[in-house]
């Protein structure tokens, strides 16, 4: 589950500069070395990012999200995104979190959404990475 959400997306939530639609818009996870500061603040766009990872098997920008869904839920008084599972086969990387953003294809341009922290950092030594998000969804809103 989301560690931060960047304050930029919250503000898309409430006025029309930029909509964000979780559903149809091309939603990326780029993972990030423990170097990363995460600014909840400063952090608006994908080219504020710093200290992505680089190795074999990962594509700077990250991959796509698939299966995205949104939902509403009633009895927990909450909305919820959430996203398959995604991994990076035969991959030889360490991160120690990741960076889910709007892409538009220009970094200058691409909001930022949410940070999640993995508490540690995370490793594949040739073998696949994944990153399996929370039962309770990527973003929460409640």
């Amino acid at each position: 589950m989301a560690s931060l959400i960047y304050n930029s997306y919250k503000l898309k939530l409430m006025d029309n500069s930029t909509k964000i639609d979780l559903s149809s818009d091309t939603i990326k996870v780029a993972l990030v070395t423990s170097a990363y500061v995460p600014s909840a603040d400063n952090h608006d766009f994908f080219n504020d990012i710093t200290n992505e990872v680089v190795g074999t098997g990962y594509t700077a920008g990250g991959a796509t999200l698939a299966s995205k869904t949104t939902t509403q839920d009633n009895t927990n008084d909450r909305a919820v995104f959430d996203a398959a599972v995604v991994s990076w086969t035969t991959s030889s990387i360490t991160a120690r979190g990741a960076v889910l953003y709007k892409s538009t294809g220009v970094a200058s341009t691409s909001p930022n959404i949410c940070y999640i922290d993995f508490g540690t950092d995370k490793t594949s030594d040739g073998g696949t990475f994944q990153i399996t998000f929370s039962v309770n969804g990527i973003l929460t809103i409640s």
